[in-house]
């Protein structure tokens, strides 16, 4: 025998003790669940949850049925996988939500979420389904509902809140009282291949909320729903602060149908930077591209680029304001004192957008004393009924075609520079 190929047993045994152990599975209904969809089965899946997480890590399998459940935490290196015509469904008991303080205002656990926590996903080809009917309608009964801060705010469906690679992939997610999907003070997240639903007019159901995060893909993902598509945010309405911004966001080939359409803002208060859209489809949103904030909300946002992005049948084009939830101000316009939560928006490019059928074409429109700077706009091509305003803003750009039914294609105010060949 070759001496040369002899090794220790000793240094055998040193060299498999340092190889990691087969993670571990952890499948519900081993720990009692029922997924009959009348049993509540939270806590046999948080037990999965907390079983696997001790061995150091694995993943939960939720397979067949519909497995009716309370808030359930998840932990590190833990994965959450839903197998095909599996549902998670959110319990229609409003008590079975506590109260808790969530973004630093008062909210209620959502069903699904993980709190610092490092290698987590949320994976397969099931549905979460969030059962938020009873929240909706108790919602558009109460005044200020969706502002957050102002009253406790309903549960959202999926949060990962101080996170770390995160990973939701596959999934269907849906029907969330208020926000379905939302990464607070989260890094590295990639969110591809999801779903995200909710009817067209129930009440502050945004798909994707990025919120104060640092390194996120959103990528082939389909949503249908009663708020923004996206709503990339950074801080509440009248923030005392500090806040971080939101930044290295990378949106990718998706389909955004109904909805009120990509946004970054309104509350912005950390700013935004760093963002870049390509390769998105927009089909009845209420906006396609829009930038939100107001002067009491609002920071730098800036290294913005939307680019080749298609749209049909969308209210409005392109709508950068700094007076949301208002679109242009009304009457006289005054300066205001510059504050931290002054909103400015620059260093901004849209290319490649062809829209038809839209509403209004577009609205660019900043402060007296935070006009919107250095936008571009190049191969623009809208067809609407009307045309685009641009107000207390500098645009430049090449080969931007309106075509209007009625009025102007482009009005542009005295406060606006414009130069576009």
């Amino acid at each position: 025998m070759n001496q040369r190929h002899i090794v220790p047993l000793a240094a055998l045994l040193v060299t498999l003790a340092a190889l990691p152990a087969a993670a571990k599975v952890c499948n519900a209904r081993t720990y009692g669940a029922k997924a009959d969809g009348v049993t509540k089965d939270t806590k046999a899946i948080q037990a999965a949850i907390d079983d696997c997480a001790n061995a150091g890590g694995g993943t939960v399998k939720l397979a067949g049925g519909t497995f009716l459940s309370a808030p359930i935490v998840l932990k590190s290196n833990v994965t959450l996988d839903l197998a095909k015509g599996t549902t998670l469904l959110g319990s229609p008991d409003h008590a079975d939500y506590p109260a808790k303080t969530e973004f630093r205002a008062p909210g209620t656990q959502s069903l699904v979420s993980a709190t610092h926590a490092e290698n987590v996903a949320i994976t397969g080809s099931g549905t979460i389904d969030g059962n938020g009917e009873s929240w909706w309608a108790e919602a558009r009964s109460t005044k200020d509902a969706g502002v957050v801060g102002a009253v406790v705010f309903r549960p959202r469906l999926v949060v990962f809140d101080h996170c770390k690679h995160v990973r939701i992939e596959g999934v269907t997610i849906q029907n969330s009282p208020s926000w379905q999907v939302v990464p607070y003070y989260t890094d590295d997240t990639i969110i591809r291949n999801v779903r995200i639903l909710a009817p067209q007019h129930s009440p502050n159901t945004d798909a994707i909320d990025p919120f104060s995060v640092s390194g996120i893909v959103i990528d082939h993902v389909y949503a249908d729903v009663g708020d923004d598509n996206i709503a990339i945010k950074s801080g509440i309405i009248n923030s005392p602060g500090p806040d971080a911004p939101s930044k290295d966001i990378t949106i990718t080939d998706c389909e955004f149908m109904h909805g009120h359409g990509l946004s970054i803002g309104s509350e912005i208060a950390g700013g935004a930077n760093n963002i870049h859209a390509e390769r998105i489809h927009f089909k009845g949103t209420d906006q396609g591209i829009r930038i939100k904030a107001n002067r009491d909300r609002g920071s730098q946002v800036f290294n913005i680029s939307f680019k080749d992005i298609t749209m049909e049948d969308v209210k409005t084009s392109i709508l950068i304001s700094e007076y949301y939830p208002k679109v242009l101000p009304e009457g006289d316009v005054a300066a205001a004192p510059i504050t931290r939560l002054t909103p400015f928006f620059h260093d901004i490019s849209i290319e490649n957008v062809k829209s038809v059928g839209s509403g209004t074409a577009g609205v660019i429109v900043g402060l007296p004393e935070s006009p919107v700077k250095n936008l571009t706009l190049k191969n623009i091509s809208i067809a609407a009924e009307k045309g685009m305003t641009i107000a207390y803003a500098e645009v430049k750009g090449a080969e931007v075609r309106v075509i209007v039914k009625s009025g102007e294609a482009m009005s542009i105010a005295r406060t606006a520079k414009v130069e576009i060949k």
